[in-house]
């Protein structure tokens, strides 16, 4: 495992001027870097990125969901940058985004707005219009005659552009974009070390929350607090308890009432920081663990550590892959599933980043016949679980892939489960 140096990572969330904390300057200069030279060194000219954490890792902007398509960017192999935006979110930016200098007002052709406008005429306007508002800017920099990348794949939207003569590629962008953003800069992992200690504060909150009593929506609305008064943007997770945690609950936190022996365990999942997203799991036992749930806890520990010993630069996902547990590790025949690729979540290896799921995936059900070899720079959560006494332990790490294997970026107590008195 790589040991990071003294007074390496997780300092204040604030900004200040007595030591170098995130760069947000530089976080979106090298950013934009390297997708402009996958961009030059393609045969493409130009690429329209729709894909909303593509649009953040070129613009720097904070893109939080929308209704589809109310946003859009376009990057010119010569550098130059167009962002389109709905109304509100434009004349704001124009006023607090300095670094952008063309900034227009979007047309959503793809997304809710058409959906709701209940006609085909309506949509193939709003399409054929975004189309329009693209195109003219292509004119303007000069690239109408090269090939336009496409992050999104959408046929009416395509034949918009080719009546006005643009040749669209639906393919080569979003590769392009995966390949710049499949590794990290120091800054991008710096906010996963950042939201990895939020997360723990949350854990911390659960601690001293959840208690016979308590239901788990209570325990999950002081973790949430917790998340947000640190400064993050929670946008996923949940609490179960007792028999919720195995398998996991659809419904995911309920209004169960936490009682003496429950297992409660917490998916802190896209909870973000500069919109850099976490995967993090702990087990919590309320009050001592009986031997069965301390057994599945070690197993699932183990799990995890074989895997993150298997990661360094070099080593292929086919191989990484047969760390995790086989098919009765799996408890295929209580899934009753036949194959590893009925098992997905349950154990794997999933890229982190601007995304939930971003590369390499690591998985039995895919990794043996589609191998990728990692990187350096990769950041990824890892995750096991096991059954115990019908209820169940899961435990994840955040890691990024060093010159000599994997940084733990995420730093609650895993030799045990965390006992709650």
């Amino acid at each position: 495992m790589y040991d990071r140096s003294y007074m390496e990572g997780t300092r204040g969330t604030m900004a200040v001027d007595w030591e170098e904390r995130i760069d947000v300057q530089r976080l979106r200069r090298e950013r934009k870097e390297r997708a402009l030279e996958r961009l030059q060194e393609s045969d493409l000219g130009s690429m329209l990125l729709v894909d909303d954490p593509n649009v953040r890792y070129v613009t720097g902007l904070a893109m939080t969901g929308g209704s589809g398509a109310d946003h859009y960017t376009l990057l010119t192999e010569d550098g130059d940058v167009v962002h389109w935006d709905t109304a509100d979110h434009a004349a704001n930016q124009r006023f607090n985004c300095p670094w952008l200098d063309d900034i227009r007002y979007a047309c959503p052709g793809l997304g809710n707005v058409p959906r709701a406008s209940g006609r085909d005429s309506a949509r193939r306007w709003l399409r054929d219009r975004m189309a329009e508002t693209v195109s003219t800017a292509l004119e303007e920099y000069g690239f109408a005659n090269e090939p336009m990348g496409i992050d999104v794949g959408s046929t009416g939207l395509v034949e918009g552009f080719e009546r006005r003569g643009v040749d669209v590629d639906t393919d080569t962008a979003t590769e392009l974009m995966l390949d710049a953003r499949k590794t990290k800069t120091r800054d991008e992992i710096e906010c996963l070390r950042m939201v990895a200690a939020i997360c723990e504060g949350g854990f911390q909150a659960i601690t001293e929350s959840a208690a016979p009593g308590t239901r788990e929506s209570e325990v999950w609305g002081d973790a949430v607090r917790e998340l947000w008064r640190l400064g993050a943007m929670a946008q996923g997770g949940y609490v179960t308890s007792g028999p919720n945690t195995w398998p996991k609950h659809q419904a995911n936190t309920t209004d169960r009432i936490i009682r003496p022996g429950d297992l409660v365990y917490a998916d802190f999942y896209n909870i973000g920081f500069l919109g850099y997203r976490s995967c993090y799991y702990r087990t919590f036992s309320v009050g001592e663990p009986t031997q069965a749930q301390q057994d599945a806890y070690e197993r699932a520990r183990d799990d995890l550590y074989d895997v993150l010993e298997r990661i360094e630069p070099g080593a292929t996902t086919d191989d990484i892959c047969e760390g995790f547990p086989d098919e009765d590790g799996e408890q295929m025949d209580w899934y009753d599933a036949e194959e590893f690729w009925q098992m997905t979540t349950n154990h794997w290896a999933h890229g982190l980043g601007l995304q939930l799921y971003e590369v390499p995936l690591v998985w039995r059900g895919l990794s043996p016949e589609h191998p990728l070899e990692i990187e350096e720079g990769m950041t990824m959560a890892v995750e096991t679980m096991r059954p115990a006494d019908r209820q169940g332990v899961r435990v994840e790490e955040m890691v990024v892939v060093r010159e000599n294997g994997v940084e733990i970026l995420s730093q609650w107590p895993v030799e045990e489960i965390t006992r709650i008195e």
